[in-house]
């Protein structure tokens, strides 16, 4: 059972994601998470560090694609300044938002990364998916109520997994 949380890689943040990594490992688009992944679960602006990396990636023709289980209003207030396309209430940790997010791309699953802040819902519904995950560490250590609950089944799965996996955080894919 606890494979299915087992991420593919595990990075430090999605920021340090560059598109060489990306394309060595043939991958066209990052699904990334909002909350604590691109700007942080109690801040609805995107920062200057989102815009440069999201600059990077378009000016090397990486598509980022944002699948987020937040309601719509508060995912299109955060990446309609940004001009991406993005997919709420994708029910995460089901494979709901990936398999949207797959057809509106055009992609094949191989072509896809799922970048997130929690095993629970972000890997999770990457594996159901069959796509490709990075774990990142989450950008404030303040929680909602419910991620609080997830983060704690987390550090259990975190402690089981690294009984048998490399479980630490890197600074890019390989």
């Amino acid at each position: 059972m606890k494979e299915f949380y087992r991420p593919t890689w595990l990075m430090e943040t999605i920021f340090k994601l560059t598109p060489e990594m990306l394309k060595a490992q043939g991958i066209k688009a990052v699904l990334a998470d909002l909350d604590n992944t691109l700007i942080a679960w109690n801040n609805p602006d995107v920062t200057d560090e989102v815009r440069l990396w999201l600059k990077k990636m378009q000016d090397s023709d990486i598509l980022v694609m944002v699948v987020s289980n937040n309601k719509t209003s508060r995912v299109k207030r955060a990446v309609e300044p940004l001009g991406i396309d993005f997919v709420s209430w994708s029910l995460k940790p089901l494979n709901r938002g990936m398999e949207v997010a797959k057809r509106k791309l055009g992609l094949r699953k191989e072509e896809l990364v799922m970048v997130g802040d929690q095993l629970m819902t972000d890997v999770l519904a990457a594996n159901f998916a069959g796509i490709r995950s990075i774990l990142v560490k989450p950008l404030v250590q303040s929680d909602s109520l419910v991620t609080k609950f997830n983060r704690m089944c987390e550090r259990f799965i975190l402690k089981k997994l690294s009984l048998k996996y490399d479980m630490s955080y890197r600074k890019g894919i390989y």
